[in-house]
Formats: structure tokens, sequence, C-alpha cells
């Protein structure tokens, strides 16, 4: 005969466990509207790098800003198979981080003196802002694909990831080599 403690762990049902191939749904959601989120980042980088690029004096940087400008439209484009890979429609949904990112370069450009090296030192700067951000994201996103099993997904956000952080190592390398110096010997107006 049993006790009615020995009753009540029969009657427990175990707990069931998920596996990569079975991923909990809300995952998936999370992930897809983290997609949307830089979709729509990227979307709006492909407006705003011309303007950053216009602003900046330098060749060097002015030909680093135009030439990710290209990657960042094939970026778009990633992300857009991405979508098509989950069958889902493309779409963006406002990207609060990226936008308050993008606002404080306006600000730096606002804040700066046109034609200086000081400028494009905020230029750099502000840049730098938007890849890092861009790199945590789709390292996460990367991440994310490969729990839920999505290696198509996860293979286009990394190979964007690796862009980024090119990028990223491109903008250092012409501050470090001229521009940060540059505006050294600036004085203020």
């Amino acid at each position: 005969m049993q006790t009615k403690t020995a009753a009540k762990k029969t009657a427990t049902p175990k707990k069931q466990t998920r596996t990569v191939e079975n991923p909990e749904p809300a995952l998936k959601e999370f992930f897809t509207d983290e997609l949307k989120d830089i979709y729509w980042a990227e979307k709006k980088l492909v407006t705003t790098l011309p303007k950053m690029k216009k602003a900046a004096t330098s060749e060097e940087l002015k030909t680093a800003i135009g030439d990710h400008l290209e990657t960042t439209k094939g970026h778009v484009t990633r992300l857009e198979q991405a979508f098509e890979l989950l069958g889902k429609k493309a779409q963006a949904k406002k990207c609060e981080a990226m936008e308050g990112i993008l606002k404080e370069g306006d600000s730096i450009l606002e804040d700066t003196e046109a034609g200086s090296a000081t400028r494009d030192v905020g230029i750099i700067l502000a840049s730098q802002k938007v890849e890092h951000y861009e790199i945590a994201t789709y390292g996460a996103l990367a991440q994310l694909a490969e729990t839920l099993g999505l290696n198509e997904i996860k293979e286009l956000l990394g190979q964007t990831l690796s862009e980024e952080k090119e990028a990223d190592q491109l903008l250092t390398d012409v501050a470090e080599n001229s521009i940060n110096y540059e505006a050294l010997e600036e004085v203020e107006a």
C-alpha cells in the first residue's frame, strides 16, 4: 500500500528537457525579433553612412566609410536571406540602441568644426561605437542560431560578424596612423 507521499512522487510528471532539434518556441521568436532589430539598424546605416562620408575630411576615412557602405548593403541582403530561411518576410523593428548611437554621432558632427581632423576623430569614434554594437549583436545572434540549429543562418551572421570586426580594425588603423595625430596639432579657434 502506498502512502500519500509516495503516490505524489509517482504522479508528478518528469520534467521534459528540450534539445537543439526541439527548441523552445519563445527562443526562436526572440531570435526573430532581434533579427528585425538589427535589420532596421543596418538599413538605417545605409542611409546614414553617406552623410558621415560627406562630413569626413580625410580621403582615407572617406574611402573606409564608402567601402563599408557597400559592405553594409550586403549585410542587409544577408539578413533578408536569414528571414527567408526562417520562412518569414524581412521586417524591420526600430532599434532604439542604434538610434541612440546615431544621434550621438549627429551630436559629434554638430560639436566639431567642419574640415577638421578633430571632426574625423569624432566620426571614427561614432563609427566604432556602431561597429561594437553590431559586433556584440551579430556574435550573440550567431550563437543563438547555433543553439536553434539554424546552421545556414549562423554562417550568414558569422560572415557579417567577421566583416564588422574588420571594419572596426580598419577604423582603428586609420585613427592610429594619421588622423589622431593630425587632430593633436589642431588648435581651438
